[in-house]
């Protein structure tokens, strides 16, 4: 499923809560369908376990940690857990259905279920509620921060536990209520004509968006500090050949500062990126980007043949979403 961007609230606001000391950790994994053959745990103060796929199909080490929050990765998606002293800690899942498969099993594991169940509802709650009118979308975000808070405090869970996803609930609950607008902002721009840019083209000289005009043009924000847009790149390269000779050209525009300039062509030059590579003058104040009130990258923009705005906020290319809609339109 896809990872949508309330889902890291939760690790960012509770790793500050991780303890102190170190205390004996026995982990160990069975994955379907896994994407890796090493899994990695990090955390903290520069924390990262690696663990590597053993003879039977199995991930498992043991190892030191302090009692907290940890982000576990296949190297393709990831997911929250919480390390307790002595924790024996057994987990179950198919790569192939990440989020809704987890399921941990041992001693000293109702934190990480916890975390595991909630980071699935958050993106349902997102994926379900965002479509709603304000009003009905507002008593949906309020309920769900109630019903949350009631879940959390029903459970077994550690004291430093509960603080932290209190917090994490505040969060969430701030943070979607801004997220809404700044989606209800984009939708309404659908169908009018977009802003434009001219840029520094990688190949040389500059670029309009008028140049593009009597194409469909998929827009990417990124930059190359910014590890969600550099995950993108694959995905948006099989896009990129799937769809070469129709009518549509793949931009990316680099919002780097102007001092990142050779950075950024260094970047372009050694993954091979495809696709028109443009960059920003302003970074973030860019005019562009001010125009479509970017807040946050990778972000992705498509528009039409005409110059007019298709979707102002539209699917990444890890989202199989992205590919329906660009066969509808292309072919």
């Amino acid at each position: 499923m896809k990872k949508l961007l309330v889902a890291g609230l939760v690790i960012l606001n509770a790793l500050n809560v991780i303890g102190q000391g170190k205390n004996s950790i026995k982990f160990s994994a069975k994955i379907a369908n896994r994407n890796s053959d090493t899994l990695v745990i990090k955390g903290r103060d520069n924390f990262r376990q690696v663990i590597p796929i053993d003879k039977k199909g199995v991930f498992a080490a043991a190892f030191d940690a302090p009692q907290g929050f940890y982000v576990f990765s296949d190297g393709t998606e990831s997911s929250n857990l919480y390390l307790k002293p002595n924790s024996e800690v057994n987990l179950t899942m198919d790569a192939k259905e990440f989020d809704e498969t987890i399921l941990y099993k041992g001693k000293g594991v109702n934190e990480s279920n916890f975390l595991a169940q909630q980071a699935l509802k958050d993106e349902n709650f997102q994926k379900d509620a965002f479509a709603k009118e304000s009003a009905e979308f507002t008593a949906l975000l309020d309920g769900k921060l109630k019903a949350d808070t009631e879940s959390l405090e029903k459970g077994d869970f550690a004291p430093e536990f509960k603080t932290a996803l209190k917090r994490s609930f505040e969060s969430f609950h701030q943070y979607a209520a801004e997220e809404y607008e700044r989606v209800a902002k984009a939708n309404k721009m659908v169908g009018k004509a977009s802003p434009g840019f001219d840029y520094e083209n990688f190949k040389g000289g500059k670029t309009k968006l008028s140049d593009l005009k009597g194409k469909y043009v998929y827009i990417d924000l990124w930059a190359t500090w910014c590890a969600p847009c550099r995950a993108e790149i694959p995905y948006l390269q099989k896009i990129e050949e799937k769809y070469h000779g129709k009518n549509i050209e793949f931009v990316s525009i680099s919002i780097d500062k102007a001092k990142d300039n050779e950075k950024w062509k260094k970047f372009v030059t050694d993954k091979k990126l495809g696709g028109v590579q443009l960059f920003a003058d302003k970074d973030w104040e860019s005019e562009f980007v001010v125009n479509y009130g970017v807040t946050g990258i990778p972000r992705f923009i498509l528009i039409d043949p005409q110059g007019n705005i298709v979707k102002s906020d539209a699917s990444r290319p890890s989202d199989p979403e992205l590919d329906k809609q660009l066969s509808a339109l292309l072919n």
